[in-house]
């Protein structure tokens, strides 16, 4: 709970701040992947990340939309470590 309430406040207040300090690479690839997006080669910004794991939740990012709230952040924080947890696992099963 602390960490969806961290990501939300540090989006809205810090939106330049570099993913890296609040994902992992593969949590942040993993939202881009889902989205169906390229992930790019250097960790984004935290506030594009935070917007395309709520965008997983449901959060539409329409322009009026304003900035994702805790409950869709929540939804597509658990599809993303889902998704980051299994691209491990293949990556552990691929050095065997």
């Amino acid at each position: 709970a602390w960490r969806i309430a961290r990501l939300m406040r540090l989006g809205r207040t810090c939106p330049d701040l570099d993913a890296g300090l609040m994902f992992e690479p593969d949590e942040w690839r993993a939202a881009f992947i889902l989205n169906r997006k390229a992930p790019p080669s250097a960790a984004p910004r935290l506030n594009e990340v935070v917007r395309l794991v709520a965008m997983l939740g449901g959060f539409l990012a329409r322009k009026g939309d304003g900035e994702p709230g805790v409950k869709t952040i929540w939804q597509g924080l658990q599809r993303v470590m889902d998704f980051a947890a299994g691209i491990r696992y293949a990556r552990e099963i691929g050095h065997e």
